[in-house]
């Protein structure tokens, strides 16, 4: 296991043994870069609290399916990640437009040099805001890619599409966001 932290090791076998400081230990390090994924999918503080300690509590039971392949940031944040998904689709049921309806069975035709984005003249701020204002399924792909930092890969398996389906929404996401951007 290769963590930042030289501890860390130490501090998750206190954790699998029931340690309850080492828990505690591992929150503080852990919730704030938890929380603020949460927030970017759900876009409430409350129900991003919540879904944090709720995925906090999923991590500490199934503590020993950590087997250290990846980092334990990133393994928990993928727990929040998918936990603030099924949430934000069960509450939100007729407010997002369901994946399937939006995604398109069609091959990836376009070039990568097409699908870049040239966001150096744009401020930061107005990117996050662009991207928060964009149809849900376009902001949810673009945030996992962008924000978190997932691969094409892992945003299939999270968001259960096939990779044609990603590369598709990818793309027009992109799309519509140069398009609020130039607007």
């Amino acid at each position: 296991m290769t963590n930042a932290n030289p501890d860390s090791n130490e501090l998750i076998t206190l954790c699998k043994a029931g340690n309850r400081n080492a828990q505690f230990e591992v929150y503080n390090r852990y919730y704030k870069p938890m929380y603020n994924t949460a927030l970017r999918i759900v876009k409430d503080s409350h129900w991003a609290e919540d879904i944090m300690q709720e995925a906090f509590l999923k991590a500490f039971t199934k503590l020993d399916s950590f087997k250290g392949e990846v980092t334990f940031g990133a393994w928990l944040k993928k727990i929040v990640v998918n936990h603030s998904l099924d949430n934000y689709k069960k509450i939100n049921k007729n407010a997002m437009d369901s994946l399937d309806d939006v995604l398109y069975k069609v091959e990836d035709t376009g070039s990568p040099e097409e699908a870049k984005l040239d966001f150096q003249s744009v401020k930061v701020q107005e990117v996050m805001a662009a991207i928060q204002s964009l149809k849900e399924s376009y902001r949810i792909i673009l945030t996992l890619l962008y924000i978190e930092g997932f691969d094409q890969e892992e945003i299939c398996d999270i968001l259960a599409i096939t990779p044609g389906n990603c590369r598709t929404t990818i793309s027009r996401a992109k799309e519509s966001l140069l398009k609020k951007l130039n607007a």
